[in-house]
């Protein structure tokens, strides 16, 4: 999906993974999309696996977040014109453009050039995969995936009804010769350097445990983004899948 983006390059900092996950790692590397930093903090470090120490603490914070998000920065900095900081389960997805090489002039035209960029995130619960409204938008697709771990984004098409913007519930394009120090949800101190994105421009699609376990399923809200990618995304997952050995060479 970051490849339909416009990435060319996913850097991943590995504190462990599955052995399929590393199959799919090693695939990527090999094409030359993916570098895999290793981050071994439990080897020096109680390294705390929740956002919160109350529930997990340890010597330092979530993994080493912080840490990997600033090495980023400064890693990259005069590589790449800009980064974007997302976990796996996230994708900045634009509304009218198809890539973020064609959205990123759109934002340094309604917001400047050179900054960083905000996008809100809509969470769409994994616990629900309900068919799109209108059966013109259905997509049916790919049971042979059902036997791959993960979860197909193109089946989790609703999302929460999105309140007020917190703190902690956005990701960010920056560029990386702008900021200065990087927390887990954007810039520290951002002053000017940082607008947020209209929804109507871009969005962050978060495809997860829902934050809000009690709504039902009907006051959830239909978002059809993903399936206009489906065309291009299914065959391109299922060459992946293929050639990684996670699914037969006869599927």
């Amino acid at each position: 999906m970051l490849q339909l983006l416009g990435v060319n390059r996913v850097v991943i900092y590995k504190t462990s993974n599955s052995p399929e996950t590393q199959r799919i790692l090693d695939y990527y590397t090999h094409k030359g999309l993916v570098e895999v930093i290793p981050w071994p903090m439990t080897r020096f470090l109680h390294v705390s696996r929740s956002w919160l120490p109350q529930y997990d603490p340890g010597d330092i914070h979530y993994f080493g977040q912080i840490p990997a998000l600033n090495d980023c920065l400064y890693r990259y900095m005069y590589q790449s014109r800009y980064i974007a900081l997302q976990d796996v389960d996230e994708l900045i997805l634009p509304q009218s453009a198809n890539s973020w090489l064609e959205l990123l002039p759109q934002l340094e035209k309604h917001y400047g050039r050179d900054r960083c960029y905000m996008f809100k995130n809509f969470v769409f619960p994994t616990t629900v995969a309900r068919p799109p409204p209108s059966p013109d938008n259905l997509t049916l697709c790919c049971p042979s995936w059902k036997f791959v771990p993960g979860q197909n984004i193109l089946h989790h098409l609703y999302h929460e009804p999105n309140s007020k913007i917190h703190w902690n519930n956005f990701k960010i394009i920056v560029n990386p010769r702008a900021a200065v120090t990087l927390t887990v949800h954007g810039v520290l101190n951002p002053g000017n350097l940082c607008a947020w994105v209209d929804r109507s421009i871009a969005r962050m699609y978060h495809t997860r445990a829902a934050t809000k376990p009690k709504l039902t399923p009907d006051k959830l809200v239909y978002d059809g983004r993903l399936l206009s990618y489906s065309r291009l995304l299914i065959p391109a997952v299922n060459t992946v899948l293929t050639e990684s050995g996670l699914l037969p060479q006869d599927d």
